[in-house]
């Protein structure tokens, strides 16, 4: 029995340690090139977005204020990492101004805690995993939608994210994004 506490014990820090490696090698600036689809008509929009990302360590100011924010025991220690995420958003064909704002994330266990939802200023939760090192799986569920994403790291230059938001079962939009790192102002 005290083998597989051990074995168990082991597990979960390697899983913490892949998911904070993650956290870590997305910081950065990011120019993000983004396509959503309405279903089922098909119409499109195309974004345009500067993303920042900075990594918070277990026990940052953000991280405790947000395990607060949820209510949570330990909020010192509770989250083992998260990321600060800021954007701005233009539309890529009119130029038009669609969205700006930052959000907090924060892990604890396969929970990642939010300050703010994609379609709601209120708290949310999300499940996530690791499907291998590079990628990235969540599932979000509130206000009668599930969004479902996945964001996959490649290299250290390049990202891509898919977003399929659902509600009542049936999908309702499908973003599709490639990110790239800027480095020394240049997109790379």
């Amino acid at each position: 029995m005290e083998l597989n506490i051990h074995n168990n014990q082991q597990t979960l820090e390697a899983v913490e340690l892949k998911v904070i490696e993650y956290f870590q090698r997305s910081e950065g600036q990011w120019h993000s090139e983004r396509r959503y689809y309405t279903l089922p008509e098909g119409d499109t929009q195309e974004i345009v977005t500067h993303i920042t990302i900075k990594f918070l360590e277990q026990g940052s100011p953000e991280l405790i204020e947000l395990a607060q924010l949820h209510k949570l025991n330990n909020p010192e220690t509770v989250m083992i990492c998260g990321s600060h995420v800021s954007w701005l958003s233009q539309d890529s064909v009119l130029g038009k101004k669609q969205s700006q704002g930052s959000t907090v994330f924060g892990v604890k266990g396969s929970s990642l805690y939010r300050d703010r939802g994609f379609a709601t200023s209120n708290p949310i939760i999300a499940e996530y995993y690791l499907s291998d090192s590079n990628t990235l799986c969540l599932r979000t569920e509130y206000n009668g939608s599930v969004f479902e994403e996945e964001i996959k790291q490649i290299g250290h230059k390049y990202r891509t994210r898919q977003t399929i938001i659902s509600r009542a079962g049936e999908q309702k939009m499908i973003g599709q994004y490639l990110e790239k790192r800027i480095l020394n102002n240049q997109i790379r």
